[in-house]
């Protein structure tokens, strides 16, 4: 058997900018972190030359091509895994429409297990490429590059699309204590609410193709993006709820389903209670809420927002590794 471990992420700003029909014109830049909230992955071989896949549902095959789950059957037959094996996937939080990069991290992880299962190695870089060839070319998904990259890199990162379609990296250079200040201030509510992100994706992707006014608010998203990154370079955490609020501010204007009346309730109330700024993760319209307050704020902001279930997490330095190996 073989496990592998893959971290969720947690974007800041840039979300949006990484989708192909904006980058290839403007270029795109996200600055995001991985967090301690995985999705692990087993392999293990099976003792007829069945596959036998376990997730929200059970599958058995005899033939990869009769795999119902995209993402497993398009994954298997690009690294030319034959079968044979038996798969199960297990997440820390609500796997889909958690705004946490799950459908990559899982992704990104049964590549990482499929590499190890072939006694093949393959580097951050590679498997972000994978990932991102499975996602978006093979299964056709609206969606960007950055969850792909942030499962498998680990830690705080600038990534940029660039036009050509290749993505480069930047670490986020700050002094440890910079980065445990910030990890102390970051609050994480769940709204219990789930969402397709395709379809949002794909609404704003409509929205913003066809609208001057929409692509210079991925603009300025970008740019904000920029700016984060130099100040917690400079170890300055001072701009950070500001920028946070700004970048919520402009995506929720970029389509209607990002934000509900409800999910604009509770951020209101959450700045209210005293948090600096915040935003909900992901494409919008459910998952996660995230807040950035001073420690002394916290329980006020807790009491404010009694319907949503607070969950701890921490920065997480690592990406997707492999954490057992008996074969």
């Amino acid at each position: 058997m073989i496990i592998s471990r893959t971290p969720l992420r947690v974007s800041f700003v840039g979300g949006g900018s990484d989708i192909p029909s904006f980058y290839e014109k403007f270029g795109g830049a996200v600055l995001s972190t991985s967090i301690s909230k995985y999705v692990y992955v087993t392999i293990n071989p099976k003792f007829d030359h069945h596959t036998r896949i376990s997730y929200s549902r059970t599958e058995e095959v005899e033939k990869v091509e009769s795999i119902q789950h995209p993402l497993v059957r398009e994954a298997m037959l690009l690294v030319q895994e034959k079968g044979g094996i038996e798969l199960t996937s297990i997440a820390d939080i609500p796997s889909k429409g958690s705004g946490l990069g799950s459908s990559s991290a899982f992704t990104v992880g049964l590549l990482k297990v499929l590499h190890a299962y072939s006694r093949k190695e393959i580097d951050a870089e590679s498997l972000a490429q994978l990932a991102c060839r499975v996602e978006i070319e093979k299964c056709r998904e609206p969606i960007g590059k950055q969850d792909q990259y942030a499962a498998a890199y680990g830690g705080m990162n600038l990534f940029e699309f660039q036009s050509d379609g290749k993505v480069l990296r930047r670490d986020v250079t700050c002094k440890k204590e910079t980065l445990q200040r910030l990890e102390k201030r970051l609050l994480l509510f769940y709204t219990g609410m789930c969402r397709s992100a395709s379809a949002v994706l794909r609404d704003q992707q409509s929205n913003v193709s066809s609208s001057a006014e929409k692509q210079g608010v991925l603009k300025r998203m970008v740019q904000l993006a920029y700016e984060l990154h130099t100040d917690l370079c400079n170890n300055n955490i001072q701009t950070f709820g500001e920028i946070l609020n700004e970048n919520w501010m402009l995506k929720r204007s970029l389509a209607d389903q990002i934000a509900s009346d409800a999910i604009n309730h509770w951020y209101e109330s959450g700045i209210k209670a005293g948090a600096k700024g915040g935003k909900l993760l992901g494409a919008g319209g459910g998952g996660f809420l995230m807040f950035y307050a001073p420690e002394d704020r916290h329980e006020e902001i807790e009491r404010a927002l009694p319907e949503l279930r607070r969950v701890s997490v921490a920065l997480e330095r690592e990406g997707s590794k492999i954490i057992f190996d008996q074969t």
